[in-house]
């Protein structure tokens, strides 16, 4: 009679060899299979960079590993031992997850393409465009003179304009400086059209005043209406029979030398005064002082100018105009982006004009004393005679 002791020991003695039997032979038929239909395999069809992800710990399988990576050599394949997922040369990604292997579709590469040709064309091409000046020129004109040289920036935001015999009248002029922001569209629309629209109001309404505001705002309209971001300060005068007529938004200048002595004639559209500032507050935008420079929804730190159509709500077009006689005491003027305000004072700039003689040099001396005393933006200095318009 068999004892039930030695019978249940036989018993999980013969059941451990067949299990541990049973799992051999599973993970054998597997490493046959994988080695069979991987990438690896000296029958397969196409070369694949191959990623080792099994690292086992059994002898036998690092032995089938071993035997897989040297018949890869003979047939000029090149695996690759790693712990990370790589990319194969059929765009798939193997991985391993709970030990086993998945294939992932990956997309297609981006292929950039070679841009250095068309770079050279492109540039070319927005160089005519934006109007690429040199670095600095000069305008030697009848009753003007103007200098302008460009700041740290790749583009000229400055601009200017100027008509003569406005409405046949060799005693009527208009003059413009400009200093556009976000690019040089609004300046160069503002330089080409402000003029145009104030003569053409003057020559309907004949108010002088009323025709300077009304070219303001047209010009703005217009300018809008394109869908262009960026903006433009400015600053212009109106002679006319006999008279004065100053005009600005933003924070280009106007200065007057009567006698020797300057005088302002524009006040700077910046948000330090607390009316154009309570004016945007009370219109629901607000102001943050940021680097001590008050802006504008953070942003912009004039308060009026052309364009801007992001800001419109707040940053509004209207100038502010003067009117004042000619008199015999009036020298010249000196028009100018802050560029130069920003550095030199406005009894500076009237004294080294009159040492100069209004003469061209007056100008790039003036450039010169801005940029020696650290300004890197743009700056554009017009100096006009008054002599010839006098009556």
């Amino acid at each position: 009679m068999i004892d039930l002791h030695e019978f249940l020991w036989g018993f999980s003695i013969v059941s451990l060899v067949v299990v541990y039997l049973f799992k051999g032979l599973k993970k054998a038929v597997s490493m046959a299979s994988l080695s069979l239909n991987s990438p690896l395999s000296p029958s397969s069809p196409q070369p694949l960079s191959w990623v080792g992800q099994f690292l086992h710990h059994d002898h036998k399988e690092k032995k089938i590993l071993q035997e897989n990576i040297e018949n890869t050599k003979t047939n000029n394949h090149k695996p690759v031992i790693s712990l990370s997922s790589e990319e194969g040369s059929d765009n798939k990604i193997i991985t391993k997850a709970s030990g086993s292997i998945k294939l992932r579709k990956r997309p297609a590469r981006l292929v950039l393409p070679d841009i250095c040709a068309a770079s050279l064309e492109l540039c070319d091409e927005i160089g005519k465009n934006i109007k690429l000046e040199k670095k600095e020129f000069e305008i030697q004109g009848k009753d003007f003179v103007l200098a302008s040289k460009r700041g740290s920036r790749q583009v000229m935001e400055d601009g200017y304009g100027f008509m003569g015999n406005v409405l046949g009248d060799p005693k009527q002029a208009f003059f413009t400086v400009i200093d556009g922001h976000g690019g040089r569209a609004a300046a160069d629309y503002v330089a080409e059209n402000l003029g145009k629209n104030i003569v053409k109001e003057l020559g309907i309404v004949g108010e002088e005043e009323h025709a300077i505001r009304a070219g303001y705002m047209a010009t703005d309209t217009a300018f809008l209406s394109q869908g262009v971001g960026s903006g433009a300060c400015a600053a212009s005068v109106l002679l006319k029979a006999g008279e004065l007529h100053v005009a600005n938004v933003g924070d280009c200048r106007v200065v007057l030398s009567r006698n020797g002595e300057a005088d302002s004639l524009t006040i700077d559209h910046r948000l330090s005064r607390e009316d154009e500032r309570l004016r945007i507050e009370n219109s629901g935008g607000f102001v943050f002082c940021r680097n001590g420079v008050w802006r504008v929804q953070g942003s912009l730190a004039v308060s009026r100018a052309i364009g801007d159509m992001h800001l419109k709500e707040w940053i509004i077009s209207e100038p502010e105009i003067k009117k004042l006689p000619l008199t015999s005491d009036c020298e010249f003027l000196i028009m100018a982006s802050d560029g130069l305000w920003d550095k030199v004072n406005v009894q500076e700039a009237v004294d080294l004009v009159s040492k100069e003689k209004n003469s061209i040099e007056s100008c790039k001396k003036l450039i010169e004393m801005s940029s020696s005393r650290g300004n890197m933006d743009d700056i554009t200095v017009m100096v006009i005679n008054l002599q010839d318009f006098a009556i």
